[in-house]
């Protein structure tokens, strides 16, 4: 079982990420099929993030998922709250019982600088460039800057978000004594909101969550 790596942030809320080698029809013997995914890899990556949320959960009920008028998938009567993110050949997934949630995984590539100013505002990107950050890999510290506005967008789950002006990097990222980066953001949609955003890195993957 391909578990690449999982992370019981608390007895509430726990996160995965799933390495992608099975077939379709090994997600199938579990995961209800609803939406009309067309591609047949987008559709592995739908079914993979799925599967996570009972191996994080085992009681987790899969055939109560619905869609929201944002494409955010959520349970109407709220059991758990679940964010699901995929890339490549992986998937993600978080999911507790007391606190809203958000993920988002990323693979690193130097595309990243061609789309920096479309997510990052002035002071952002001020920060980027200075040398109090602990990150050394330019394309490393942007990419976990995208996953963690996208994450914080799932968070929010209710869209209509600007990632420049509605989510500010307030920097520097601080480090845990496991690699762990740490993001200090103000989510400014309605009114401030000081939020801390986990990051950390496989290779040429990044991850990024967020819980409240």
């Amino acid at each position: 079982m391909p578990l690449f790596y999982q992370h019981n942030i608390n007895q509430n809320t726990k996160l995965g990420v799933w390495h992608i080698e099975e077939p379709e029809s090994f997600f199938l013997k579990r995961v209800p099929l609803k939406r009309d995914v067309s591609h047949p890899h987008k559709r592995l990556q739908h079914l993979a993030g799925r599967y996570l949320l009972p191996v994080l959960f085992d009681d987790f009920p899969l055939e109560e998922i619905v869609i929201a008028d944002t494409r955010r998938p959520f349970l109407e009567k709220e059991r758990y709250h679940f964010s699901i993110s995929h890339c490549g050949d992986y998937a993600a997934a978080i999911v507790s019982s007391k606190n809203r949630v958000g993920v988002d995984i990323e693979i690193v590539s130097p595309r990243i600088q061609d789309v920096e100013h479309k997510f990052l505002s002035a002071p952002e990107r001020a920060l980027v460039f200075g040398d109090d950050h602990l990150t050394t890999s330019r394309d490393r510290l942007l990419t976990m800057l995208w996953s963690a506005k996208e994450s914080l967008y799932k968070w929010y789950g209710l869209g209509q978000i600007d990632f420049r002006d509605h989510m500010l990097w307030t920097g520097p990222e601080q480090t845990g004594p496991d690699g762990m980066l740490f993001f200090p953001f103000e989510f400014l949609k309605a009114e401030k909101v000081p939020l801390l955003v986990n990051a950390t890195g496989f290779d040429d993957l990044v991850l990024a969550w967020v819980v409240s």
